[in-house]
């Protein structure tokens, strides 16, 4: 059975820590899947780990639709949140409607997740008003990475941290049933967290919130030359990927693969597979 928004929110009020990765393609989702982790971000992050972009501004809907239903068709069991991209849903709340719907429709996604506090709380309350669950963002957002002068982490001031909490509370009154809290100081996102019914989820913001969301790359060190701060190593794929394929690509060259047990030979009697 499909963890639900509910159970999500029943986590927050049992204060059980709410586990959450991202997830971009049939391996990321199954692999997810079996670790028995409840809820999945489709990130537009994808735009940097899959598709190699410098940040996620470039990453369209289609894009976003056609990764979501490959990880919505590997991942039966968790809470699938796809994200709305760059310019999806800033230009207006129809447009918004039209994009999340398609996130559910076509890419299998059961929430929606957007960046933004109190300039998107209508375009929040649009879509939760007509069915959609939508999850918030705020603190560091990504889509606004030029607008914000670089990866920098938000809400160091007094009053940077007020608005944080105005950001969250306007969410949280339009409908979101939970928000992320990116790069934002520990005892903000303490504040934050406190503060609000639903949940919040962070990344690089401390051990307070809720729940963590980690990068399914970063996790796995399958890119060797970039770890954020805020990113868990858990393994190093990276190497255990390169040294493989150089072992394959010694033994092409050096004739030892195929082996006889990787080949194929003519049947004497029915016919072999």
């Amino acid at each position: 059975m499909r963890v639900t928004t509910r159970k999500i929110a029943q986590m927050k009020r049992k204060s059980e820590r709410i586990v959450m990765v991202t997830a971009y393609d049939a391996m990321s989702a199954g692999a997810a899947e079996r670790a028995g982790i409840p809820m999945i971000l489709v990130g537009d992050s994808l735009g940097q780990v899959v598709l190699g972009h410098d940040s996620t501004v470039p990453v369209s809907m289609d894009d976003m639709v056609s990764h979501a239903a490959a990880v919505a068709r590997c991942a039966p069991s968790p809470l699938i949140v796809a994200d709305l991209p760059f310019l999806s849903y800033q230009v207006s709340e129809e447009i918004a409607l039209t994009n999340a719907a398609r996130l559910l429709q076509e890419g299998g996604a059961q929430a929606v997740k957007l960046e933004g506090g109190v300039p998107v709380a209508a375009t929040v309350k649009r879509l939760t008003d007509s069915g959609i669950a939508v999850m918030g963002h705020i603190g560091f957002t990504p889509q606004s990475v030029h607008q914000l002068g670089g990866y920098r982490v938000q809400g160091r001031t007094e009053d940077a941290a007020a608005r944080l909490l105005e950001d969250a509370l306007a969410l949280q009154d339009a409908g979101a049933f939970a928000v992320v809290l990116e790069l934002v100081p520990t005892e903000v996102a303490a504040s934050v967290t406190e503060r609000l019914s639903i949940p919040t989820i962070g990344i690089g913001a401390g051990p307070e919130c809720d729940g963590q969301i980690q990068v399914f790359h970063d996790l796995l060190g399958l890119l060797p030359d970039f770890r954020p701060k805020h990113a868990g190593r858990y393994g190093d794929l990276a190497g255990v990927i390169d040294e493989a394929l150089s072992r394959y690509a010694d033994d092409v060259k050096g004739n030892k693969f195929p082996t006889e047990a990787e080949s194929f030979s003519i049947s004497t009697g029915s016919s072999q597979k």
